[in-house]
């Protein structure tokens, strides 16, 4: 991998991938654009300007924490113990990583439009459709 510091300073790195905590650590905590990706399997690279996913734009202590709240299946007393700091710390600290996070609607209301064009097709009946805009937010 190689990694151009400046226009005239490039630093080669070994060909394994890099760790997301030593990519942090040389950026700093800087943003930045990833402008290749290469498939593994097939040698085939992509140039472009991609963004990172959210998760991965997070500092390192955080991605740790958030890694750490996954496997012990949101539990919060569990996250007490393994962190050694009190509830408040926990729920404080919840909330600034989710406030840095966009939240994707993975199940979103149907538009007025879905809805008429579902009780045309006879997908549903008028009371379910009257239901389903009365209860859009």
């Amino acid at each position: 991998m190689k990694i151009e510091v400046s226009p005239d300073i490039t630093l080669n790195m070994t060909d394994q991938a890099m760790d997301w905590q030593e990519l942090t650590n040389l950026t700093r905590g800087q943003p930045f654009v990833v402008e290749r990706v290469r498939l593994a399997g097939s040698g085939v690279a992509i140039e472009g300007e991609f963004e990172l996913p959210q998760l991965a734009q997070l500092n390192v202590e955080d991605q740790v924490f958030v890694t750490a709240f996954m496997r012990c299946h949101g539990s919060i007393k569990e996250m007490e113990r393994i962190f050694g700091v009190s509830y408040p710390t926990i729920k404080s600290r919840l909330k600034r990583i989710t406030q840095m996070l966009d939240f994707v609607e993975t199940d979103p209301a149907p538009s007025p439009t879905d809805v008429i064009d579902r009780l045309r097709r006879g997908e549903i009946t008028a009371q379910q459709a009257l239901s389903e805009l009365e209860h859009r937010t």
